[in-house]
């Protein structure tokens, strides 16, 4: 089986679609097909035993954008021949769209999957579209990657049938034993990219709130637009518990987690939040919004906390031992099946079998 799978955004830029469609390919090319990836990200990493195709110009800051995408993907994926295409996309993402299109052309069944959670203007964006291209009744099958955001889409086209296929990962990596701590202080930990919509500044301001009654440690690890203002807030109140370390590669994500005692994921608008599944599966209790694709894999008093009042949720945490420690048994003890790669592409064939 051949698949192929375009992607605007790719390794090594670092978010959920790229590390979530390098790890699918990857899984896929193991249970044993032709996997190929395209995407217009540049500087695009190579596959780890899959092909990475680049469809790519030179923009200011490396946008992953091609003005003129269409005929050559037409020309990359018919000489591919695949038995299916999986177009993978965020808000607006012009050159995945334009995957859609050579797909439809090529007459090849396609697979969209929606990666984030579209807001209100978004929405309006893909209404505009859809009466302009009625793309939500074209022969392609639609998923998301949470209930939250498979609802969204069908608020955009009501009886658009939207599946879901949820990111993955491989438990087993993620199982690790807890790390000595340095001190008596709650260690608090969230990764993710800095910028604006992951809302890195409420989290900074619910662990400045919390720490005038309760001892922390905290670290936020990941880049983005945000670091040089979360670095100055840091500065002006004092708040030299809060570690700031950048980007970390994996094996220090998983080094990060061994010593955490509760994970906050700040976003009121995740469409999955993996790095809160990766915590999850590693032990540690999880802090996040209610309505989120967090909630998918978390439930309220189970696996964690889901509460629109951070602060109160840190607080709570940190101050019942008993309560954080029973919820870190459960999660060592029990496994997110469904977001298993065996599950994800089981899901995934469920998905492009309507086509």
């Amino acid at each position: 089986m051949s698949i192929v799978h375009v992607t605007d955004c790719f390794l090594p830029r670092l978010g959920g679609i790229e590390v979530q469609v390098a790890g699918l390919a990857a899984a896929q090319a193991r249970s044993g097909a032709d996997v190929h990836v395209v995407t217009a990200t540049r500087n695009a990493s190579p596959g780890d035993g899959y092909s990475v195709h680049r469809i790519a110009v030179r923009l200011p800051w490396d946008v992953p954008v091609h003005p003129w995408a269409g005929s050559r993907l037409d020309r990359l994926i018919a000489s591919l021949s695949p038995s299916v295409v999986h177009v993978h996309v965020g808000a607006i993402s012009p050159f995945a769209w334009s995957g859609v299109r050579s797909a439809a052309r090529l007459g090849l069944p396609a697979v969209v999957v929606v990666h984030s959670m579209w807001d209100p203007v978004v929405q309006r964006c893909y209404r505009a579209l859809d009466r302009l291209a009625s793309w939500s009744s074209a022969p392609v099958a639609v998923a998301a990657v949470s209930r939250a955001a498979a609802q969204r889409v069908r608020a955009v086209a009501p009886g658009l049938p939207v599946g879901v296929v949820p990111n993955g990962i491989v438990p087993s990596a993620w199982r690790a034993s807890a790390a000595r701590r340095p001190d008596d202080a709650v260690h608090v930990v969230s990764v993710g990219r800095l910028a604006a919509r992951k809302e890195p500044m409420v989290l900074l301001r619910a662990l400045r709130e919390v720490s005038a009654d309760v001892p922390l440690r905290a670290t936020v690890a990941g880049v983005g637009p945000e670091m040089a203002v979360l670095r100055r807030y840091v500065e002006r109140h004092g708040l030299g518990w809060v570690s700031l370390p950048g980007r970390l590669d994996r094996p220090a994500v998983g080094h990060l987690l061994a010593g955490a005692d509760v994970f906050v994921n700040a976003a009121s608008q995740e469409a999955f939040g993996l790095a809160a599944l990766e915590a999850r599966t590693a032990g540690v209790p999880v802090v996040a919004r209610p309505g989120t694709g967090v909630a998918d894999f978390v439930r309220d008093g189970v696996e964690g906390l889901l509460t629109h009042d951070l602060a109160s949720a840190i607080a709570r945490l940190a101050d019942d031992r008993e309560e954080r420690l029973r919820i870190a048994a459960h999660n060592r003890s029990t496994e997110p099946t469904h977001c298993t790669w065996p599950r994800v592409l089981t899901a995934l064939r469920s998905c492009a079998s309507r086509v």
